[in-house]
């Protein structure tokens, strides 16, 4: 059974509640979670920011909603109880609770309005509906991932127009945000054109320079092949080195990425929508035109001692 949208959830969360105990939102959830006979799979699946877990955050707007409609109210903390519209609602044996359902409540029809300018997220002049059965973190965050696409794609097209030289650079540049080989000036002396056909250059893996790291940086159209990565082994073999990045600006064929599991030396394969993916993750490339937060209430600052 695929994860339930979070109006889906609606119902059975409010009949849980007809004991007219209090129920923490994490019982709660493990409750539904096997009421709809999510696997485990399902339970962890996350949002795409990775922060929350999908069904997690659709039980939680479920139950914002039915608080906004009076069928619920909070308690204390992380708990909430039905009360007694809601419990009346669930004696008439309603068939179905969704957002249209909350409709014949003021109090719901007043937060909807507060919230009616939000219900479009506009990118590039383009307006993009949002669905109802989405919560809108799910919205926000697919309208997050539409953008990162589209700066992803146009990173590749720029980079692809630079030389090799310069994608050298910036392959070391990009290292260097992620903790590889101290400075830039430091990296700088170890990274340079090697007497070794199948490598472009040697960066140190800690500022201590412990260990080094040899690169092979390739700004291909065409995917990259297992006899290129062969090559590279090779040459990686030839100066007794343990470990080796190979990056591309296009793809690795399913030999090559077989390939370099089963060697000794530790490859890591690079391709261009990983690379760019690291270059937006370390502001290498980019520069951030927008920042929006996201705040939610302070349920510690709100204790009465």
């Amino acid at each position: 059974m695929s994860i339930p949208d979070y109006q889906a959830v609606m119902l059975p969360l409010l009949k849980f509640t007809t004991d007219q105990k209090e129920h923490s939102l994490r019982e709660t959830i493990e409750i539904l979670a096997d009421h709809f006979c999510l696997t485990e799979e399902e339970r962890k699946e996350l949002l795409p920011s990775g922060r929350q877990a999908t069904f997690d955050n659709r039980v939680g707007w479920a139950c914002t909603y039915l608080k906004k409609a009076g069928l619920l109210e909070s308690t204390k903390r992380g708990y909430f109880q039905i009360t007694n519209r809601g419990y009346e609602i669930i004696k008439s044996n309603p068939v179905d609770i969704n957002a249209k359902f909350l409709k014949q409540f003021p109090e719901f029809l007043e937060f909807q309005n507060h919230t009616q300018q939000s219900e479009k997220y506009v990118a590039h002049g383009n307006e993009i509906d949002v669905s109802t059965t989405r919560t809108p973190e799910e919205d926000l965050e697919l309208a997050i991932q539409k953008l990162t696409q589209e700066l992803t794609s146009d990173l590749l097209q720029i980079i692809k127009k630079f030389s090799p030289a310069f994608f050298e650079k910036l392959v070391v540049d990009l290292l260097v945000k992620m903790g590889y080989g101290g400075t830039r000036k430091d990296a700088g002396k170890t990274v340079g054109r090697s007497s070794d056909g199948g490598i472009d250059g040697i960066i140190n893996e800690d500022r201590l320079g412990l260990d080094v790291i040899y690169i092979q940086a390739k700004r291909w159209e065409n995917s990259v092949g297992r006899p290129e990565i062969q090559k590279f082994a090779g040459a990686l073999q030839g100066v007794r080195a343990r470990k080796g990045i190979f990056i591309t600006t296009s793809t690795f064929t399913n030999e090559a990425k077989d390939y370099v599991s089963r060697i000794d030396s530790k490859i890591v394969l690079i391709d261009g929508e990983t690379l760019t993916r690291f270059m937006i993750e370390n502001n290498v490339g980019v520069t951030p035109f927008a920042i929006y937060q996201v705040k939610k209430v302070d349920s510690d600052y709100f204790t009465d001692n």
